[in-house]
């Protein structure tokens, strides 16, 4: 999915006593078990090799990056990054990267202000932004067209896939693309 220019963001309210703060070096196991309580890596342990082999050389970069998702009590629920290609489409993208929320906290109307302090985190450093995602992920895929991204159909599966999320979440976003 793309986002051609990151002006006029949604804003979107955190819940209380939710908050957001910055990741802090040292904290690649949160980020990690966050990651595989969602379901993207068979363990912790292959989220943590994941993490240090995408993210270590880069400590800095990712502390001002990524952000966490916190209950009142400072535990950390959440994770959004706001990532970057240099070559995306030929061109330096930011990238809205790995968002996941542990599965206790899902449906309570905390993926959105996540999204979107990710999405004004990249628009510090960047003007336009993609993400990459799976049909599965239809729930997240709403999120991101209430953010403004698009389809990027570059093969005929792709567009399938977009046609099958069409009928699924029936978004006017997406009545051009299909």
């Amino acid at each position: 999915m793309i986002r051609g220019d990151l002006g006029n963001l949604p804003v979107y309210d955190l819940p209380a006593p939710f908050g957001i703060r910055d990741f802090r070096h040292g904290e690649g196991d949160f980020w990690a078990e966050i990651e595989h309580a969602a379901a993207e890596f068979k363990s912790v342990e292959k989220a943590r090799q994941h993490f240090e082999e995408e993210f270590g050389a880069q400590p800095n970069e990712f502390s001002r990056r990524c952000q966490f998702l916190t209950t009142g009590e400072g535990r950390v629920i959440g994770t959004a990054t706001a990532w970057f290609n240099a070559s995306f489409q030929g061109k330096l993208h930011g990238q809205l990267h790995w968002v996941a929320i542990l599965p206790e906290f899902q449906g309570r109307a905390l993926s959105k202000p996540l999204v979107g302090a990710a999405m004004n985190r990249m628009k510090a450093y960047h003007d336009r932004a993609f993400l990459t995602s799976q049909t599965t992920s239809w729930k997240a895929i709403k999120v991101y067209l209430d953010f403004g991204f698009l389809p990027l159909i570059e093969s005929p599966e792709h567009h399938r896939g977009w046609r099958l999320l069409q009928d699924k979440l029936r978004h006017p976003c997406l009545e051009s693309f299909v």
